[in-house]
């Protein structure tokens, strides 16, 4: 197995870091990586905030669902969809310019997700560990104010980095679902997907007694949450923010 399929393997979130910084030819490294990534017509429809402010890390260790750990990471990278430097260039240099719409929100939404994932396999591989923050994505008024964001740029997604204490090595990674539930060949196939709760059995190692309960259980404390809400009319506000007249 070679190396970059092995540091995808053994990726797993890290929510706790040595109190060192990180190097500065790592976080160098790291930031460059997402410019290597794959971009929509080459357009780099993103852009990286890089949060080096103690004081702006402890806000938004609370406006992203009071999670303490966000503070204490070394590295702290919010990256948004933008078409605010392509649209205002285009309406400098041309006339009749239409205003960025929904298909432009989701290829800058798609770009910057891709440019993140650069970073997080860049930094697995110079011993650096990372964890998604999605919660970037609830309270947009307040997040928008707090990291002045113009009209057309809208966060997507945060992500915490450092290098991992001896515990989270030793953590061990959550179990992923069978390849071959999760891959359907010329279409979808509805007759996997319907199996869900025996794909749960085996991911989560539980019985078929214990399977509704379960699912019951992860539905309350994540698709009806209330963080999950917060998160549907964050967007919506965000989508009104990009794309409405």
């Amino acid at each position: 197995m070679n190396e970059i399929i092995r540091s995808l393997k053994d990726r797993k979130s890290v929510r706790a870091f040595k109190e060192i910084p990180i190097e500065a030819s790592h976080k160098a490294e790291i930031l460059n990586a997402a410019l290597e990534a794959p971009s929509a017509g080459n357009m780099t429809l993103y852009t990286i905030i890089d949060i080096t402010d103690q004081k702006l890390k402890d806000t938004l260790a609370i406006t992203c669902d009071n999670q303490p750990f966000i503070a204490k990471a070394p590295l702290v990278f919010i990256f948004c969809a933008d078409y605010y430097r392509w649209y205002h260039a285009f309406c400098r240099h041309s006339e009749n310019v239409r205003k960025p719409s929904y298909g432009d929100l989701n290829l800058a939404t798609a770009d910057a997700l891709i440019a993140a994932q650069n970073t997080v396999v860049a930094a697995e591989s110079l011993g650096v560990g990372s964890c998604y923050i999605g919660d970037i994505t609830e309270r947009f008024e307040e997040h928008r104010e707090l990291l002045s964001l113009p009209r057309y740029v809208v966060p997507v997604c945060m992500l915490v980095m450092g290098y991992p204490t001896e515990q989270q090595k030793k953590r061990e990674k959550p179990r992923r679902f069978d390849i071959n539930d999760i891959v359907h060949t010329n279409g979808y196939q509805r007759e996997k997907s319907d199996k869900m709760e025996d794909m749960l059995k085996v991911r989560q190692n539980i019985s078929e007694d214990a399977i509704s309960e379960y699912i019951h259980k992860f539905c309350k404390r994540k698709y009806n949450s209330d963080f999950s809400r917060e998160m549907s009319r964050s967007c919506e506000e965000m989508l009104k923010s990009f794309c409405e007249e």
